[in-house]
């Protein structure tokens, strides 16, 4: 997703490859061994459905466009092998600005927490 010139967009990496294999070990994972899962801004915002409802929810509040990226993709899109993941980015202007770091994600132990800490950065 190109933003047009001018307009801006959030970007959430993930801290997993994209495809189905990656899928199904990822939800494996966060069943048998959550503590040790590697994306916790997935194991956050994410049940073994999909996206949990009040995350949905807050993302439509921010009336921004968003993209939601594997760390594959990521890598691949933007050529930034050594970022450090679970990341939230913002695209402006062709200029990619970290937003809320791996650091701050994985200190956050709910949706409520990963709210604050984007919304104190916006």
């Amino acid at each position: 997703m190109t933003t047009k010139s001018g307009e801006s967009k959030l970007i959430f990496v993930y801290n997993a490859d994209s495809g189905v294999f990656n899928l199904l070990t990822d939800v494996a994972h966060k069943i048998f061994s959550p503590q040790t899962y590697s994306c916790n801004l997935c194991a956050i915002t994410h049940s073994n459905f999909g996206t949990k409802k009040e995350w949905k929810e807050y993302l439509e509040t921010l009336n921004t466009p968003l993209e939601f990226l594997h760390a594959d993709e990521f890598k691949a899109e933007y050529q930034l092998e050594k970022a450090e993941l679970p990341a939230i980015f913002k695209e402006e202007n062709g200029s990619l600005t970290l937003v809320v770091n791996a650091t701050t994600i994985n200190e956050c132990n709910s949706i409520d927490d990963l709210k604050q800490s984007l919304h104190s950065e916006l």
